[in-house]
């Protein structure tokens, strides 16, 4: 049975990253489906803080995606309506000691060769930039390149500005191939859509999608917690965060590790992460992660400490062993494209992988190197 009218495209995850291609698709001439098992945002981009990075980011592939993906956000600012809640408030690594500050100094260092900016400011100036930070901290780098959006909302106005048809609720149970193995549709339980090419932006659940289509991704999930307050006067400016997060963002452990990232919202509400553990899919609540969060926050905002916990979540950051995301066409599959493993990193990369996507679907000219996110690059090794 064939449900509807054949898409150039089908598009299976309604995450910021799944909107994205479907954004740049459609703006490349293509028509295009998205298909989801849940509502839009329902996975890990509904967890997420709405974070747009590149301070926690070396020199490398991912610093060059978030950097062209900084810029796409800055456009999509003018294409989507405000309630995006798109902020350039920038973003404050914060050292605890000399040695730390040290490191942050060779780090911001590397990363301003790149097109970082990146500005010391000394621990007597940072009451200046942060009155509320705890007193006797040496020092700070700020990144006024950082922002943050409302990941939610980013996703659903993607969304209904790519003119996508999007189908919510309804599972993709299998991907279909032609006799040469090719991409011809995908099967819900409503029945096939045909198409000649489907776009994996399944997030944590990316290495299902690809094994419909009869090959391996190792995406694996990394739970996070996130900790939300009582609305509050503006007492936090930037996103401030502690240096050590910068080293948990690159651990490839799956062991519990916290590391201090404190952030206001517009709507008053303080949000404070993060945490990274590979425990599969269980959701149970850590209360000892909740009490490593809480007081790893209040250390560096001590006004917090008066502060009431309102609710708190968890979701799962889809990560690959390189920690870089997958994207692009998978050469064992004609058709099957990759856009997922973008980790904790999804929403501030979700430009530049729908870009790149779309570049590869049409053939254009893509805006930087794709060879390192390649799908296939883990086959040797699983």
């Amino acid at each position: 049975m064939l449900t509807g009218k054949s898409p150039d495209i089908v598009v299976i995850g309604a995450g910021v990253v799944g909107a994205a291609c479907a954004y740049y698709a459609a703006r490349s001439g293509l028509s295009v489906t998205v298909i989801d098992r849940g509502p839009v945002a329902g996975g890990t981009t509904g967890a997420g803080e709405g974070n747009l990075l590149v301070s926690d980011k070396e020199p490398g592939p991912e610093l060059e995606l978030a950097l062209l993906s900084a810029s796409l956000w800055q456009e999509l600012t003018e294409a989507l309506p405000p309630d995006i809640e798109f902020e350039a408030k920038g973003g404050l690594v914060v050292a605890s000691d000399a040695t730390r500050l040290t490191a942050l100094r060779v780090f911001a260092t590397a990363q301003s060769a790149t097109g970082v900016k990146a500005v010391e400011v000394p621990g007597d100036s940072l009451h200046e930039l942060e009155p509320h930070l705890a007193p006797g901290l040496p020092g700070a780098f700020l990144y006024p390149q950082d922002a943050q959006v409302q990941p939610a909302l980013a996703a659903a106005h993607l969304l209904h500005a790519s003119g996508a048809e999007v189908r919510l609720g309804e599972e993709v149970t299998g991907i279909l191939t032609g006799s040469s193995g090719e991409i011809r549709g995908v099967r819900t339980a409503l029945g096939e859509l045909h198409t000649r090419h489907v776009v994996n932006a399944a997030g944590t659940w990316g290495g299902s999608v690809a094994g419909l289509a009869g090959v391996s991704l190792p995406v694996l999930p990394r739970r996070g917690f996130v900790l939300v307050t009582e609305p509050l006067p503006r007492l936090v400016r930037h996103k401030v965060y502690a240096a050590d997060y910068v080293a948990d963002v690159a651990s490839g452990s799956a062991e519990l590790q916290t590391s201090a990232v404190v952030e206001g919202t517009p709507a008053g509400p303080v949000l404070i992460g993060a945490s990274r553990e590979r425990v599969g899919f269980d959701r149970s609540l850590s209360v000892e992660v909740l009490r490593r969060l809480a007081g790893q926050a209040t250390t560096l905002f001590p006004v917090l400490a008066g502060v009431s916990a309102m609710r708190t979540y968890a979701g799962f950051r889809p990560y690959l062993p390189d920690h870089l995301p997958a994207i692009g066409p998978d050469p064992r599959v004609a058709g099957l494209f990759h856009a997922c493993g973008h980790e904790g990193a999804g929403i501030g990369l979700a430009p530049a992988t729908g870009l790149l996507v779309a570049g590869m679907l049409t053939g254009g000219e893509l805006p930087l190197r794709a060879e390192p996110f390649a799908p296939d690059r883990f086959e040797d090794q699983w």
